[in-house]
């Protein structure tokens, strides 16, 4: 995007603020989660209070407007740098600026800053650059030149709302930044969106391949944070943790702090699966011109220049790629001094990678997943090549790749009950396993309708659904939503996964809540009778009170050694029990079901 030239009109309304002491600044915690400190501040920029410029959004409209950005941004570098001296505040200090302003603060023209940094005792490796507006830029070359100049100095590069821009991939492939801040519409009730949940998990997978600490935006809740801090999130930054303030908070508060330490797991959401599992990465595949090994350097330019959309070209000996080169790579070399006179006439190859990735166009994207998460992540910027047999097929980009895989952890996420919407037998099995990794003490909660068949078989499929959402919903009327995992084996069985310390008391009422409403799904005479008469599993005549609710309960100590599968078993072993106790529960003890392993 082409600067705003300067317009002295605009510019008479920003820049007094600029010149004189209108603009003053805000901190917020970005905080660690493992320790539970408070890793840096954000500086965030306010106006005038009760004016047209107190955000800072009409602060940065109108310097645009003036033409003044760059101006404007380093000032508030300046006047934010001040401000975390004088409150002695421990810590990196994040600065929000622009591509342009990085250049200018990196070339020279705004040296000032890390001058002033020093004169007021905050040391430069203190200072982290948050780019801002990062789908903007458009010459990354030359801001990639300017994070170097800037790292030589100490300071560091973080990228603002990663997954909010169309570049943001590309900038953290190549500007390898120190931090990355993945955008807060991705935490905001991640606790109940499965989607979002695996984006999470995706980019996380992707800042573990790139070796980049992440820092989730936009927790405000602690249902998040729990989320976060399970799913192993290095930093947050939210109101939940801490508001921006003039004054920030030096240490967390009693709030956050209990979620830190919590020894309960949160209980992710989950969704039905429709995944194909069958499809290819042929589904990436963009068609793109090739080159041999004859066409020179001066001749891939100008095909580059005739593509503006491509991202690099492969090339070809025969049928058979040899090669790929990646169009900013090339573009970079070829703009260097001399590098045009020197190589334009010689063959493209000395710019090719000769060992790019390659994969077969009947591959399934599920078998890319590995790749993805590997140490070689250049393929992110610089695609691969699709073949078929050997032979060139085609082009794919990494962008492609990373969405596809995400869509299809998105969907594998959902998987559900059709009927009560509850997660069903492998996300039961996956949170067993969480709590068993985690050493979480809990107690595996089985549920079964008692009569249900006979009552099923009287009034017919619709009613006998009816009786197993009562269930459902009695059974989520006890649990607590942020520790207690609900699922639904099938038919009328349920499990609960009880981290709440009161697990007895909570199934004892859903039994007693059930017993209460089941009665109201029979008909006047059956209800008035207490069952209904119907034959048994032998054929005989025979009286079924009114379905009620039995619970087998085994509690597991965090030292347990018995396998998801185990627990699930002894679970329901205990369920058997509990049918046939007056008061239909029954709890098999730790040393029970753990003693079994041995």
């Amino acid at each position: 995007m082409t600067p705003a030239r300067f317009n002295p009109i605009h510019a008479k309304r920003i820049q007094p603020l600029i010149e004189g002491d209108g603009l003053h600044f805000v901190f917020q915690p970005i905080v660690g989660l493992k320790a539970g400190d408070v890793y840096a501040y954000e500086a965030l920029v306010r106006g005038p209070a009760n004016t047209a410029f107190a955000t800072p959004d009409a602060l940065l409209y109108a310097a645009r407007q003036a033409g003044m950005t760059e101006l404007f941004e380093q000032r508030c570098c300046e006047l934010a740098i001040e401000a975390f001296a004088r409150q002695r505040l421990s810590g990196k200090l994040f600065l929000n600026v622009s591509a342009p302003t990085l250049q200018r603060i990196a070339v020279g023209a705004g040296g000032h800053v890390l001058q002033l940094a020093r004169e007021v005792g905050v040391a430069p490796e203190r200072l982290v650059f948050e780019l801002t507006e990062h789908e903007r830029v458009e010459d990354i070359a030359a801001l990639e030149a300017a994070v170097a100049t800037l790292r030589a100095e100490g300071p560091q590069l973080a990228i603002d709302d990663f997954g909010d821009g169309r570049s943001s991939l590309r900038l953290w492939s190549q500007l390898n930044p120190e931090v990355v801040k993945i955008d807060r519409y991705f935490v905001h009730e991640v606790h109940r969106d499965s989607r979002k949940l695996e984006v999470l998990r995706t980019v996380m997978g992707l800042a573990k391949a790139f070796g980049t600490p992440l820092v989730v935006e936009g927790v405000e809740t602690a249902e998040e944070l729990a989320v976060v801090r399970d799913l192993g999130c290095r930093f947050a930054q939210g109101f939940f943790l801490a508001r921006p303030q003039a004054e920030p908070p030096r240490v967390l508060s009693e709030a956050v702090m209990a979620v830190l330490r919590s020894s309960k797991l949160a209980v992710l959401p989950s969704a039905p699966q429709h995944a194909d599992p069958l499809l290819t990465v042929d589904a990436l595949r963009i068609a793109a011109p090739t080159v041999t090994a004859s066409q020179t350097c001066q001749g891939v330019l100008r095909l580059f220049s005739a593509h503006p959309a491509l991202h690099a070209v492969a090339v070809l000996e025969g049928e058979t790629p040899i090669g790929l080169i990646h169009r900013q790579m090339f573009v970079d070399q070829l703009a260097r001094p001399f590098h045009s006179d020197l190589f334009g006439r010689r063959s493209c190859t000395l710019f090719m990678n000769a060992e790019p990735l390659r994969v077969d166009r009947a591959s399934t994207i599920d078998s890319l997943v590995s790749v993805l998460m590997g140490e070689n992540q250049g393929y992110l910027s610089e695609g691969f090549i699709l073949t078929d047999g050997g032979r060139y097929a085609g082009l794919a980009t990494g962008d492609g790749l990373v969405r596809a895989v995400t869509e299809r952890r998105i969907e594998a996420a959902r998987l559900a009950n059709p009927l009560t919407c509850l997660p069903g037998n492998l996300p039961i099995t996956a949170h067993i396993r969480r709590l068993l990794d985690a050493r979480a003490d809990f107690a595996a909660a089985y549920f079964d309708l008692n009569n249900f068949k006979p009552y099923n078989d009287r009034y017919g499929y619709w009613r006998g659904d009816e009786m197993i959402k009562l269930a459902a919903s009695a059974i989520s009327a006890q649990c607590d939503k942020t520790c207690d995992f609900l699922g639904h084996v099938g038919g009328d069985d349920f499990v609960v996964l009880f981290q709440s310390a009161d697990w007895a008391a909570r199934c004892r009422a859903v039994i007693s809540s059930f017993g209460e409403k089941a009665p109201s799904l029979y008909d006047d005479a059956e209800r008035a009778q207490g069952g209904l008469d119907a034959e048994d599993r032998r054929g005989f005549k025979a009286f079924f009170p009114i379905t009620s609710l039995s619970v087998g309960v085994v509690v597991i100590p965090r030292d347990c050694q018995r396998d998801p599968e185990a627990i699930a078993s002894a679970a329901a072993a205990a369920k058997k029990v509990a049918k046939g106790r007056p008061d239909y529960f029954h709890v098999l003890p730790a040393e029970v079901c753990c003693a079994e392993a041995a």
